[in-house]
């Protein structure tokens, strides 16, 4: 028992092979025996589903073709408390199954990617919960709709030989559309910009002012100023605007909790990274329980840093 702990502890900060160099053992029998202490910490550890207040919901791929899981962290512990094999409701529903009536109605609020399976699956059994869109990812989506503009307006300038706007827009100089503060030499193409193209200046301009929506505290305010910006987006000649503008108002409830209740998958995020580290590191997972149970062995209540 001592020497699977050993095992075990080595092989949360390494790979198994490396662990299996430097034990003197095989990848396979390292594998068995990280796997079955693992196993044997999670019932412990894991089962039943700890209590919490404050949830960030998101998924990460583990395999190519769309294989996914999906992982709940608990905001004020930093941790993954529970994740399973496959994303959307079906799989979130799992989660609050485990988790028990009494578990459910402690929740607070959750902070999720506004994916129509977590909002459906947390609407349904968290029902004291503020459910909350990601503002990280409401930029994504605005950047996106930025990005769609520059292509389109870049098709254009070179069906008409006009390589002057054809360079501004190249992919090359995207990243400066979407910076929010753009430094000197960039502000000074942003304003060569506004003459040479005026839809995709429009399209930075949507996107900065409803970024300016977030610098506001108050939530009524922030609903004047959220109406204001859909009336925009939806009388705007940009398709992609008008779909996003559409898009913020069936979940206008959700972008505004955010002021009630400032919750992010901020350390959602930070956690894939780590998971993302952790598969290169492996060059991949075949058997997903084992992958999910090193997800909490590097980034769960099964570290063994929280037991030292």
């Amino acid at each position: 028992q001592r020497f699977a702990y050993k095992v075990y502890r080595l092989t949360s900060i390494t790979t198994n092979q490396e662990a299996g160099w430097f034990l003197g053992l095989d990848d396979e029998r390292v594998y068995r025996i990280d796997k079955s202490m693992l196993e044997e910490l999670a019932r412990e550890k894991l089962d039943p589903v700890p209590a919490c207040e404050h949830i960030s919901v998101d998924e990460v791929a583990w395999q190519k073709w769309h294989k996914y899981v999906t992982n709940v962290v608990d905001v004020q512990s930093r941790k993954v408390i529970w994740n399973h094999n496959g994303r959307g409701k079906v799989t979130l529903d799992k989660f609050y199954g485990a988790l028990g009536d009494e578990g459910c109605e402690k929740i607070e609020a959750v902070a999720s990617d506004g994916a129509r399976g977590y909002l459906s699956s947390t609407k349904k059994y968290a029902i004291n919960a503020l459910i909350i869109l990601d503002h990280f990812h409401v930029k994504k989506y605005l950047n996106d709709a930025v990005d769609t503009v520059r292509k389109e307006e870049l098709k254009k300038a070179r069906s008409q030989n006009n390589e002057e706007l054809s360079s501004i827009l190249h992919c090359n100089k995207r990243f400066i559309l979407m910076k929010n503060n753009p430094s000197g030499k960039q502000k000074n193409l942003i304003e060569k910009l506004q003459h040479l193209n005026e839809r995709v200046y429009e399209a930075m301009l949507l996107k900065d002012q409803f970024l300016s929506i977030y610098s506001t505290y108050s939530h009524n305010l922030a609903k004047t100023n959220l109406k204001q910006w859909i009336i925009a987006a939806l009388k705007s000649p940009l398709p992609s605007f008008v779909e996003l503008g559409r898009k913020f108002f069936r979940k206008r409830y959700y972008l505004l909790n955010y002021f009630k209740c400032k919750l992010t998958t901020a350390i959602s995020e930070g956690i894939n990274n780590k998971i993302k580290r952790l598969k290169r590191m492996a060059y991949g997972y075949r058997n997903v329980s084992y992958f999910l149970l090193k997800i909490h062995q590097h980034c769960g209540l099964l570290n063994p840093r929280l037991s030292t």
